[in-house]
């Protein structure tokens, strides 16, 4: 009887594991069938109707994106994964446009959240032993026109438990950047439908609005800037006026390491394919010819190093700045001026025609153009000088832009004998020398920087750590005088860098306003296969002041003249040999 009981016991146990098998793998299939159901359902467009805008649905659209970003990113079912997050927007997107008032818009998101499933309240202590950089912005919520039921229901995912990994976003290790995940770009759709549109718009949004660490210093008010671009997305009638709807976006953050990156070919068309073979930089707020792009072409044009630009194509320098500011992102005015610059002298055609001035003489010329394949558009950027050199004997020379840590046992012995070393990170560094240049320039070590990084459980919370050190104690640190040289074309690594020399004993900064865009970047796809880019950590010096858009501002502020310019002087080193003779 015992040896029957058992065999029975044994055979359920069996049945019952073959059941729970059974059931393992029906939802498992279900899971995967419903995923490649949504992929597929909306694969030739959101299916979302014409959406024709007043106010109320203006406002029920920036509650939709507001509601959708929160639950991307806090509630514990959509960050582990369980919903195709796209295709919801796509399911719950007519229903909210359908709504004929406030009260069943809001009873709509209230369904559609519910079905989501339960969420179990966290007991955590939030920020206890962390210094808080900046909070999560989640003012909205606190709207009454909410109801108490969706504003209640809200609430409860807000303070939802959850776990330290987000299907739609990480932070690499180390580092501490975003990485934003599974984010399908929809390549095949160059001028997506009004859905996918709006999809666009709510993706970058809300990344900026829970993982930009510099949220808190835009000019704007990034809620008012949704509440702005939901109309630009939604008219958006062609491939080109979704792209620049999207490149004025980018612009709203202020972000040099911003723009759209990806190869557009339909925004190379609208801005041109041909280039005078003329490098242009502003000096002293005018566009003037620094440099030819193409020795023998430049030559053609007429024009010489030291001309300003007044017209281009019949409109005015201030004409086409007050056009193309919006869409340059940049942190700063001059970065922005900066960019443009490249740009200035681009056409649609191959003949280009320019006003300008030449010795106080007023000039017209017709430039023929170039293909910007064929000539060095950022010959500026590639700039190069020897990597090290002497200047009468007893002032250093290093430029950043050729040096390799590699040369700096081979160097270093005559460098140290010098009175004074100029470091040029007017370039970006072609190796990373933070650490070990850093080590023969100071006497201990010192810290040079703080960081801020994001939160997976508390996303839009930033949080400040104590940041790098550089140099050791060392009796045969460098006695000479250290001048770090910087301008716009300074940027990230660079400024980085002049941020760690800076901290060495007397060293001085001089030059102009940095591209303000600092810390490693964080890639974003876009609907379009638009691939774009921010700055994903928070960079500081060790008293938590900024140095995004800001740049490093420089000890001296030292600029090119035009007269400098017309003379090919190098003003900027000049005044740097001086600083260091008068030492």
């Amino acid at each position: 009887m015992e040896y029957l009981f058992q065999a029975h016991k044994e055979l359920m146990g069996s049945i019952s594991k073959a059941r729970l098998l059974l059931w393992l793998w029906l939802t498992l299939l279900l899971f995967g069938c419903r995923s490649n159901a949504v992929n597929q359902e909306f694969e030739a467009g959101s299916k979302c109707p014409d959406i024709l805008l007043d106010s109320a649905k203006v406002e029920d659209l920036v509650l939709l994106g507001h509601v959708w970003g929160f639950l991307k990113y806090y509630h514990p079912a959509v960050s582990d994964g369980d919903f195709n997050w796209d295709g919801e927007l796509f399911r719950i997107l007519p229903q909210i446009l359908n709504a004929e008032s406030v009260v069943q818009r809001n009873d709509i998101l209230w369904t559609w959240i519910n079905h989501l499933g339960i969420v179990h309240e966290s007991k955590r202590t939030i920020g206890v032993g962390e210094e808080i950089k900046m909070l999560p912005d989640l003012a909205w919520l606190e709207d009454q026109r909410l109801g108490d039921k969706l504003q209640s229901q809200l609430h409860t995912i807000q303070h939802a438990r959850r776990r330290d990994n987000n299907y739609y976003v990480g932070l690499k290790r180390g580092v501490r950047n975003p990485e934003f995940l599974h984010e399908e770009p929809y390549n095949s759709m160059r001028f997506p439908d009004v859905g996918y549109r709006l999809l666009s718009l709510y993706r970058y949004w809300n990344m900026i609005q829970y993982f930009y660490p510099y949220r808190g210093i835009l000019d704007e008010d990034w809620n008012a800037v949704l509440r702005n671009f939901v109309p630009h997305f939604v008219h958006a009638s062609s491939e080109l006026e979704y792209k620049l709807a999207v490149l004025q976006l980018i612009a709203q953050v202020h972000d040099t390491h911003a723009n759209i990156w990806s190869k557009d070919t339909i925004l190379d068309k609208y801005y041109g394919l041909y280039y005078a073979p003329l490098e242009i930089t502003f000096v002293e707020n005018k566009p003037v010819v620094t440099d030819y792009l193409d020795d023998a072409a430049g030559k053609m044009t007429g024009l010489v190093v030291g001309d300003i630009i007044n017209k281009v194509g019949g409109e005015t320098i201030d004409e086409i700045l007050h056009r193309e500011l919006p869409y340059t992102p940049a942190s700063n005015y001059t970065t922005q001026l900066r960019d443009i610059s490249v740009d200035l002298l681009r056409s649609r055609e191959r003949m280009l025609a320019v006003e300008y001035t030449h010795d106080d003489t007023l000039m017209l010329a017709t430039i023929r153009c170039i293909k910007g394949d064929s000539i060095m558009l950022y010959k500026k950027y590639a700039r190069t000088d020897t990597c090290f050199r002497t200047i009468e004997s007893d002032i250093a020379y290093l430029n950043m832009g050729n040096i390799k840590q590699k040369y700096l046992q081979y160097i270093m012995p005559a460098l140290l004998e010098t009175k004074g070393l100029i470091i040029d990170l007017r370039c970006y560094p072609s190796d990373f020398m933070v650490f070990s240049l850093s080590e023969y320039l100071l006497p201990d070590a010192f810290r040079f920087v703080k960081f801020s990084s994001g939160s997976i459980t508390e996303p839009g919370q930033f949080t400040l750590t104590d940041g790098a050190q550089v140099g050791k104690e060392s009796v045969s640190a460098y006695k000479g005088k250290v001048v770090i040289l910087v301008n716009e074309l300074t940027q990230s690594s660079a400024e980085y860098h002049a941020m760690a020399f800076r901290v060495v004993p007397g060293a001085t900064v001089i030059g102009s306003t940095t591209a303000g865009a600092d810390g490693n970047v964080s890639h974003i796809m876009l609907p379009g296969g638009i691939r774009t880019m921010i700055s994903g950590i928070g960079v500081y010096y060790p008293d938590g002041s900024e140095t995004q858009r800001l740049g490093i501002i420089p000890d001296i502020e030292v600029k090119p003249t035009l007269q400098g310019i017309k003379e090919g002087r190098d003003e900027v080193l000049e005044y740097a040999i001086q600083l260091i003779r008068n030492k």
